[in-house]
């Protein structure tokens, strides 16, 4: 299993490369052209000329959307120069956006859900930045970060955020705000190292039981295919919009390739952060009520008792972080919104965020 994962490491780290359309494309054009010169040499089959044919008109499209893609990329970084510091770690450039006064600290870091650059809080970070010291980290395959090396795992990231933070010259101790997935990578931060963590703020984060538990749930692996597909497309110039790395589709199709039963076997000793791992440490859950937003996960049930049993598991398992620390409370979203709440109520995000800082701050000033 350890074998197929650097397989495939290795294989979307080959797809992160920008260029990689070019030379697939001259193959493409070579191989039509090969069998093209074969049929007037010798008398191939007319539908091996043909063909051929097509080969090379497929290799000319391909050829013209991997320039097309590359011109994109660097247009887009000319026109969006990094607002913040690139910062080495591990030989690979992270992008560290820091504002605001830290009034004595503790410093807030952001990080979003999913596999999201730090620019997706920008408006939680804006805000916050005007009343303490507020950090945007780009993750390596996000935003103005650079790839880094494959696999993606959440363990890895959990050592390069504490080094990006240091190279960036930013003091600990930090709250660390992490929503989704991103809270999963908090968590294991505060975990590794709690000398540089003052608390905790979870939005939210993804439980890894609804992970190796919960009904199978097909949106998952989904999304680590759409992220691949993008990646395909955007190499050979299928842009939507404005030119994206490849290589940020395939940093989330790799660490998300965590997110299954089989994914997190491999890895579940070195992600889950389990009852009393965090110590005393002040960690605050927020969380929604109920399921709005993710009614879905109710759409396989057999019948109401199953839906009931579904709907109760995913309630429950969304408290589980609160066992991790004995220094830890709940507090729920406001009324109406789902998981997607950092963006649904941002200002209570905000207010939630520096509660924690100021009684921090009043424990240790």
């Amino acid at each position: 299993m350890r074998r197929d994962g650097r397989v495939a490491g290795s294989l979307l780290a080959l797809l992160s490369r920008d260029w990689l359309g070019v030379p697939v494309a001259l193959l493409v054009l070579a191989l039509g052209g090969g069998l093209v010169g074969a049929g007037a040499a010798w008398a191939v089959a007319a539908w091996a000329v043909a063909l051929g044919g097509l080969l090379m008109a497929v290799g000319v499209l391909l050829a013209a959307g991997a320039v097309r893609h590359l011109l994109l990329v660097a247009r887009e970084a000319r026109a969006n120069p990094p607002p913040g510091r690139l910062v080495d770690v591990g030989g690979h450039r992270m992008h560290v956006l820091a504002e605001g006064d830290p009034g004595g600290g503790p410093t807030v870091v952001w990080i979003p859900g999913g596999h999201a650059p730090g620019e997706d809080f920008r408006e939680l970070h804006t805000m916050l930045s005007a009343r303490t010291r507020s950090v945007l980290v780009d993750r390596l395959g996000t935003g103005w970060s650079d790839v880094g090396p494959f696999p993606r795992t959440t363990a890895a990231e959990a050592e390069e955020l504490p080094a990006a933070l240091q190279g960036a010259g930013e003091h600990a101790p930090f709250v660390l705000v992490g929503h989704s997935f991103g809270g999963l990578l908090v968590a294991n931060v505060a975990r590794r190292r709690p000398e540089l963590v003052a608390g905790l703020v979870l939005l939210d984060p993804t439980p890894l039981e609804v992970i190796a538990f919960a009904p199978l749930n097909p949106q998952l692996a989904r999304m680590r295919r759409g992220f691949l597909r993008t990646a395909v497309r955007q190499l050979f110039g299928a842009h939507r919009s404005a030119g994206s790395p490849t290589g940020h589709g395939c940093a989330a199709a790799s660490i998300f390739a965590e997110l299954s039963p089989s994914g997190l076997a491999r890895v579940g000793w070195e992600t889950v952060v389990y009852d009393g791992d965090l110590g005393d440490l002040p960690l605050v859950l927020v969380i929604p009520r109920d399921l709005i937003g993710g009614e879905a996960v109710l759409a396989g049930a057999r019948d109401a008792v199953e839906a009931e049993r579904i709907r109760r598991f995913y309630l429950r398992s969304r408290t589980r972080y609160l066992a991790a620390s004995t220094a830890s409370r709940l507090v729920y979203t406001p009324e109406g919104t789902g998981h997607d709440f950092p963006h649904e109520a941002p200002e209570f995000v905000v207010d939630v965020v520096e509660d924690l800082v100021r009684e921090l701050r009043a424990v240790s000033p």
